[in-house]
């Protein structure tokens, strides 16, 4: 019936077609739309042929696109926040594709490249005697010298008045006389006190000053193009990096470099200006210590451009020697406005334990104030990352357990070069970071909301100002914020070095052993972590090696040495396994402490995340296999971790926030999956309340309103939760372990404060050694399984967190410095509490 209906249908509408005589059926109406579309393919086959051939031959006539390699990132680039883009010298791309070279086989002006393009051709003398012309070949430098013009400044003549008028007012003191009484003759005293002190000066300045000379430095740079290669295997650096530093200085032709440099070995004094020299750039005045100034070698060093300063500035505490910081002032300053570059070493001395250092300000602010009172118009601050795959200075073992420092003398250093002479220390490597302006960086940290509260210690442990001040409080508070400022720059410094150091292969291979195959493990599974480790590091981190992972820990375990790593075969497969005697881990450490910087943030979050869990698991009945942590507990006691290792590490740069830079770490585990945390579903209500209180949180209240926003909200307390998958509870423990000798350590100085108690004093000296001995005696009873937790240097550190929490106080008599509890701590519950503040840190 409905196939009726439908016929009658089409044969009514197709009566009204224009032919009447047609007749249209339901099958003949198909067949004609066919035919329509057979012609109407027949008609575009001609058309569609032609214009695929004349697509083809298009193709054949265009060039092949060449598609350019993806940009390799080089390391030590500036920091975007603090130094505009623009400002910055931009590199071209044939520059940025430019690798790590060993300079001790490239020569820049000698050899068959350099004849080949100066069109000189086999018959220039520089190809025979390549180092040689190298060392003749490099470009001159005026290097005036300023010594002249320091005593008779005004600085040091004030300087030499008010050290003679203090001598004259404490001898009158001394000797027990009223300021009226003419009995003592105050104006002799005080002119003999006068010439006294300028005769001191001119010995000061005389021992101080640099002798740079261009004769010296290119003799230096021949001996060291033949001496290197005795016991290095080469010396690498970045061709794109000492561009960058030509680019700044022919953009700011007046404007003095300022070279930054981490400290590891004596052989950075020279190195720096070795690279700099052959590459035609001014060479630096370099601030060595005062414990180099020894024959011969002392010397050398002078005319190579050092200049010497005492590590100790006052010789007592609470009194200041005006004469010589006026000297070293003055000396830089003349330096800085006649045109010279400057190099020192911000963390002070050699890092003993192979991580940062915290910087030291003091030849800093000479330079922020040279800009302060427009002595110079700029700097380029210029930080140097310094990393050798085998320490050349040896170890600092013996420092370490509390034993004194030998002094430098002419026969150690002979010694000490011979010694060097006969070994085998592997590649070194050399990271110059992007200049940027000071000019820019001050204006960019005193305008940030961040550089003020850089770190938790300045927000919750901040001393009031005093307020002695012969001028008021307002000029403490400025010289309070100028320290403030001077400090953040330094430490802007150190974290931009530690983040540009490159990892050796040294580094790698140490902080695998002592991480994670502390009881050894065959080669094969190193290869597996080598490789997970690269791909960790890879983008954040530059590597100083390359090739197979296999290879990679062959050569560093031979460079190491089986004092360090032992080989052995096992099952047909080599077996390579950490030497764990107390000595020789600490000095292993030294070289897995490399990689505690990048690390530390990610650790800092799984220890409390750990701890956090025991915390929930314990109070949990039942069943605990999937429990979880609140996210704001977890940052909140990351921060306070953060706050016990405040003298340890640098976390985030100053135009950072902690908070922030911890969320990010958090992100990045979760990426991995070491943690886990399930994106919230908030509702648009809920997202409109969260909104609301990021704006208020960042309202500038005054006090009076401080009790109205006490009671923030908190969104996610409860509903953002951190899981833990299982699969991954190794990593879990591997970066527990990167921090764990720092808490045991910790721990154990806690617990010999109660050698303190009921008021007993002790020598500084005598208490650090007392820790040292309890660390040692945990370490042997198997209580703490890390020998690198014997530390002088991580025991200072401890006691300063301790004195800036008020737990000690640290005292000077007569040069000799005191420890003592403070009142409220002079108990054994007190101190209890302590250690169990800092047990909440040391993994289970």
């Amino acid at each position: 019936m409905v196939a009726v209906v439908s016929n009658r249908i089409q044969e009514a509408y197709g009566s009204f077609f224009n032919d009447r005589n047609a007749v249209f059926s339901a099958f003949a109406s198909p067949n004609r739309f066919k035919e329509a579309n057979r012609q109407n393919r027949l008609r575009t086959k001609d058309v569609d042929l032609r214009a695929r051939q004349q697509k083809l031959f298009q193709i054949k006539d265009t060039p092949i696109a060449h598609v350019e390699p993806e940009l390799p990132k080089i390391p030590g680039l500036a920091c975007s926040t603090c130094s505009p883009t623009e400002s910055r010298p931009q590199l071209d791309q044939s520059q940025r594709r430019r690798h790590a070279i060993d300079i001790l086989r490239v020569t820049t002006h000698a050899g068959p490249h350099y004849a080949a393009t100066t069109g000189a051709g086999a018959f220039d003398w520089g190809v025979w005697c390549t180092h040689l012309a190298q060392a003749v070949r490099v470009k001159r430098f005026p290097y005036p010298q300023v010594a002249g013009a320091v005593l008779p400044d005004e600085r040091v003549l004030e300087a030499l008045e008010t050290t003679a008028k203090e001598a004259t007012n404490e001898k009158r003191t001394e000797l027990g006389l009223a300021e009226n009484d003419e009995s003592f003759d105050e104006d002799s005293y005080y002119n003999e006190i006068y010439r006294r002190q300028e005769r001191r000066a001119q010995k000061i300045l005389i021992g101080m000053r640099s002798k740079i000379s261009n004769l010296v430095l290119r003799i230096t740079s021949w001996v060291l193009y033949k001496l290197l290669p005795c016991f290095m295997s080469g010396v690498a650096a970045h061709p794109a990096q000492v561009e960058m530093i030509k680019r700044a200085i022919e953009k700011n032709p007046d404007v003095p470099l300022i070279f930054l440099p981490l400290h590891r070995s004596h052989l950075d004094y020279i190195m720096v200006s070795f690279i700099l020299l052959n590459n035609d750039i001014k060479c630096p005045l370099v601030a060595g210590g005062d414990n180099l100034r020894i024959p011969v070698f002392g010397s050398i060093l002078r005319y190579d451009g050092a200049f010497f300063i005492k590590r100790k500035i006052d010789p007592l505490t609470g009194k200041k020697d005006h004469v010589y910081r006026a000297i070293l002032h003055t000396y830089l300053q003349k330096c800085l406005t006649a045109g010279h570059n400057v190099e020192f070493f911000i963390e002070g001395g050699r890092t003993r334990t192979g991580k940062p250092c915290m910087p030291k300000s003091g030849i800093l602010s000479v330079i922020v104030d040279a800009y302060n009172d427009k002595s110079i118009s700029d700097a380029l601050l210029v930080p140097v990352s310094i990393n050798y795959e085998k320490l050349v200075d040896g170890n600092f073992v013996r420092e370490q357990l509390g034993q004194k420092k030998i002094p430098e003398s002419f026969a150690s250093a002979a010694s000490a070069i011979m010694k060097v002479l006969k070994a085998r220390y592997g590649l070194m490597r050399i990271d110059f970071n992007e200049p940027f302006s000071l000019s820019e960086l001050v204006k960019s940290l005193r305008t940030s909301d961040t550089a003020h509260n850089y770190t938790p210690e300045m927000r919750r442990l901040q001393h009031k100002p005093s307020t002695t001040s012969l001028f008021g409080t307002d000029v403490v508070q400025e010289e309070q914020d100028q320290r403030q400022l001077i400090d953040n720059i330094a430490r802007h410094v150190v974290f931009d070095s530690a983040r540009a150091t490159s990892v050796m292969t040294t580094n790698a291979l140490a902080f695998l052993l002592l991480n994670r195959f502390r009881d050894g493990a065959p080669l094969s599974l190193l290869v597996e972590a080598l490789d997970e480790l690269r791909s960790v590091l890879e983008g954040t981190r530059d590597l100083g090696f390359t090739g197979s992972s296999e290879d990679v820990i062959r050569y560093a375990a031979d460079l190491l040495g089986p004092g360090l790593v032992t080989k052995e075969q096992r099952n047909g497969q080599m077996f390579i396994k950490p030497v764990t005697m107390i000595p020789n881990v600490i000095e292993l450490s030294y070289y897995s402490n490399c990689l505690l910087p990048h690390f530390a943030l990610e650790s800092i979050i799984v220890t409390c995340a750990c701890f956090l869990r025991r915390e929930a698991e314990r109070n949990k009945e039942g069943d605990t296999e999937d429990v979880t942590i609140g996210h704001n507990a977890l940052l909140q006691l990351c921060i306070e971790f953060a706050e016990l290792l405040m003298y340890e590490f640098i976390l985030c740069k100053p135009c950072q926030k902690l908070e922030t830079v911890l969320e990010n770490s958090l992100e990045e585990l979760c990426i991995r999956n070491i943690l886990c945390q399930p994106k919230q579903e908030l509702t648009e209500d809920q997202q409109r309340a969260q909104r609301l209180y990021r704006a208020m949180d960042g309202l500038d209240v005054d006090d009076e309103q401080d009790d109205f926003f006490d009671d923030k909200p908190s969104f996610d307390d409860d509903t953002e939760r951190i899981h833990f998958p299982p699969e991954k509870h190794c990593d879990r423990i591997v970066l527990q372990s990167v921090l764990a000798p720092f808490t045991h350590t910790y721990r154990a100085v806690a617990a010999t404060l109660n050698h303190l108690l009921g008021d007993n004093a002790m020598v500084e000296g005598d208490f650090i050694r007392l820790c040292i001995k309890e660390i040692s005696e945990r370490v042997d009873a198997g209580d703490c399984k890390y020998g690198e937790s014997i530390s002088t240097d991580t025991v200072r550190n401890c006691l300063k967190v301790f004195e800036k929490r008020s737990y000690i106080e640290t005292t000077n008599k007569n040069g000799i410095r005191l420890v003592t509890l403070l009142p409220p701590f002079d108990s054994a519950s007190e101190i209890q509490s302590i250690v169990e503040q800092v047990d909440t840190f040391v993994p289970v």
